[in-house]
C-alpha cells in the first residue's frame, strides 16, 4: 500500500459523529483498539503496536477508545498521544461496552482499511501486515482465527467452540472464530452499518450477506499477560439474542410483516384445530365445553392472531417510514456499467 496522504491533525470534536467529507483526505490504514482498564497493557500495546506499522511504508492512524475506564488508561493514553501524532484518544464518558467502542472507533476513523485488535496483546500486532496481504488478494474482510487459542480450556475455548457452530449454522457464514477481535474491512463494507448489544462480532456475518468477499485467516494468539478477562458466559445468551436480531434484519427487514403474519397464521389455525376438537367432544363424547380448557385456549389464540397481524402492519408502517425518511433503498448495489 502506497502512502497518499499526511497524517491530519488530531479530532478535536467532544461529541456527536465527525463529519470526515470537510476532513483532510483519508488515510491508509486506520487501527481501533477498545480500552476498559487496560492501564497495564497499554505501554506493551503502544511499543509493539507502532513499529509494525511503520514499518508498512502507509500513512496510519491508532483510534484507542477509552470505554470509560476506571484506572488511569486514559491519563496513560494522552501521555502517549501528546508524543505520538498517529495516536488518536476516544474517551467515552461512561462505560457502553466493546461494540459502542467499536461503533465510536469506526465513526471517527479515515481509513480505507479498517483493522480491530484487541488492547490486552492477546492479539498480535505482527499479523497485520498478513490481513493487509490477505485484503489484497481481493478479498473484502479478513477474520482473524485463533487456532490455538490461549485461554482456559472448558470456560472459554470450548464453550467459544460450541458458539461459533451454532453462530455459523444459524447465519450460513462458516466461520471458526467470531470472538477473535483481529479484523480487516474495507471501509465501503462497513459504510452505514450501526452496531448494537454485542453484534461487532457479527459485522463478517453482516457484510457476507451484503455480497461481500469474507475469508479467515490464522492469527496468532498469547495468553493474557495483564489483569483479567472481561468477559463473563452471560455474554453467550446475549450473543445468541443478538444473532436473532441481526438473522431478523437479514431476511425480514424489509417485510417484517412476512414474520409476523406467519406467527398470526399459526395462532389462527391453533384457534381452529382447538375449536373443533371441542366441537368434537362435545358431539362425540357430550362433554360439555365448560369443563375443557378449549373455549379459552382457542379464544386466545384467535386474539393472539389478531394481535401479531397488527404488529406486523405497524412493522411494515415503521419500515416504510425508516426508509423514506433517512432516503435510504432497500438495496446495495456493487457496481454499474454503462449507467
Amino acid at each position: 500500500m502506497q502512502s497518499t496522504s499526511s497524517i491530519p491533525e488530531s479530532l478535536t470534536q467532544t461529541d456527536g459523529i465527525p463529519d470526515h467529507d470537510l476532513g483532510p483526505a483519508p488515510l491508509d490504514v486506520s487501527v481501533i483498539t477498545p480500552i476498559y482498564n487496560e492501564e497495564e497493557s497499554i505501554p506493551a500495546l503502544v511499543e509493539r503496536l507502532f513499529p509494525v506499522l511503520d514499518s508498512l511504508g502507509c500513512s496510519y492512524e491508532v483510534i484507542a477508545v477509552n470505554d470509560g475506564s476506571s484506572d488511569n488508561s486514559q491519563k496513560i493514553l494522552e501521555q502517549y498521544a501528546s508524543e505520538q501524532p498517529h495516536l488518536k484518544v476516544v474517551e467515552f464518558r461512561r462505560n457502553a461496552g466493546q461494540t459502542a467502542a467499536m461503533m465510536a472507533g469506526i465513526d471517527y476513523s479515515r481509513g480505507k482499511v479498517i483493522i480491530t485488535i484487541d488492547a490486552d496483546l492477546q492479539n498480535d500486532p505482527a499479523d497485520i501486515p498478513r490481513l493487509l496481504e490477505k485484503l489484497d488478494e481481493g478479498h473484502d474482510v479478513v477474520s482473524g482465527w485463533r487456532k490455538n487459542r490461549k485461554d482456559a480450556k472448558i470456560r472459554r475455548n470450548f464453550v467459544s467452540r460450541v458458539a461459533n457452530r451454532i453462530i455459523s449454522k444459524i447465519s450460513g457464514v462458516e466461520l471458526r472464530d467470531y470472538g477473535c477481535t483481529l479484523k480487516a474491512y474495507r471501509r465501503e463494507v462497513l459504510k452505514g452499518m450501526r452496531l448494537y448489544g454485542e453484534m461487532h462480532r457479527f459485522v463478517p456475518i453482516y457484510a457476507s450477506w451484503m455480497g461481500a468477499d469474507v475469508v479467515e485467516m490464522e492469527v496468532a494468539h498469547h495468553a493474557r499477560a495483564f489483569g483479567q478477562s472481561k468477559y463473563g458466559l452471560n455474554r453467550i445468551f446475549k450473543v445468541i439474542l443478538d444473532l436473532i436480531v441481526i438473522k431478523f434484519f437479514s431476511k425480514y427487514l424489509v417485510k417484517p410483516i412476512y414474520v409476523f403474519g406467519g406467527t398470526a397464521a399459526m395462532f389462527f389455525l391453533c384457534a381452529v384445530l382447538a375449536f373443533f376438537y371441542m366441537i368434537f367432544l362435545k358431539l362425540a363424547f357430550g362433554t360439555s365445553m365448560i369443563q375443557t380448557p378449549l373455549p379459552i385456549l382457542s379464544a386466545m389464540m384467535f386474539m393472539l392472531s389478531v394481535v401479531t397481524l397488527l404488529m406486523g402492519i405497524l412493522a411494515e408502517i415503521l419500515v416504510r417510514t425508516y426508509f423514506e425518511s433517512q432516503n435510504r433503498l432497500p438495496y446495495s448495489v456493487r457496481k454499474t456499467v454503462n449507467t
